[in-house]
């Protein structure tokens, strides 16, 4: 029990309908409802992330900084990729319902759906789980900083990031036209593997809905 909580109170909560509690929104396959102690707040050290994706649609790569976060497959499948700062490497995992995915406090990682109605469940160890999203990395550091940290043009980065969205949480954008092939021949060195097959990018052709202004999601509870 919580120290501090009334349980006598007539506003104590014990149910939410977390359907009702859209975080953000891509499409109609594409989106994220949430449940922290916000919406019920008799829960203690636990959140939830509710996620569902269509095919090669992307968790964009991120990091939360103060919680672990388990994914369990409830339907469809996905590849959980987590990068181990300790090896350096990227490790692999994919789900299917019934399995899960353990993600460490603090370690970088992403999600790729690898068929249609993929339902997730993100579990997180704290009522109110913070994030640091990969766009927000690319978007607000100085574009100057980046160049002469890793000897870029500074140009040429500008223009390399100049598509991206800030706070994406699911992409690729539904405003992106590149063809899967076009992507392979002009950035050979991005190909990734998951489950031992290539993962080949879609080309999207409905409009695109913004996402809500990034500093939102810090405070979606």
């Amino acid at each position: 029990m919580v120290s501090y909580m009334d349980y006598t109170s007539p506003s104590t909560q014990f149910f939410f309908d977390v359907n009702k509690s859209n975080f953000m929104k891509k499409d109609n396959q594409n989106y994220i409802n949430a449940l922290g102690v916000k919406q019920l707040n008799t829960l203690e050290n636990v959140s939830l992330l509710d996620i569902y994706l269509s095919t090669d649609n992307v968790v964009e790569p991120h990091y939360h900084q103060n919680a672990a976060e388990l994914v369990y497959c409830i339907s469809g499948a996905a590849t959980v990729s987590l990068l181990n700062p300790f090896t350096k490497q990227i490790q692999n995992y994919p789900i299917k319902p019934g399995q899960v995915a353990n993600v460490p406090q603090g370690w970088w990682h992403y999600e790729v759906a690898n068929a249609d109605n993929t339902h997730l469940l993100a579990i997180f160890n704290a009522p109110t789980p913070e994030v640091i999203l990969g766009s927000d990395i690319l978007k607000l550091t100085p574009a100057n900083i980046m160049a002469h940290t890793y000897c870029m043009d500074e140009n040429q980065w500008k223009k390399a990031i100049a598509p991206v969205q800030p706070s994406t949480f699911i992409g690729q954008p539904a405003n992106c036209h590149r063809a899967a092939e076009e992507d392979m021949q002009q950035y050979p060195q991005y190909i990734n593997h998951y489950d031992n097959q290539m993962y080949t990018a879609p080309a999207y052709n409905y409009q695109y809905q913004p996402n809500p202004p990034y500093y939102y999601y810090y405070y979606y509870y």
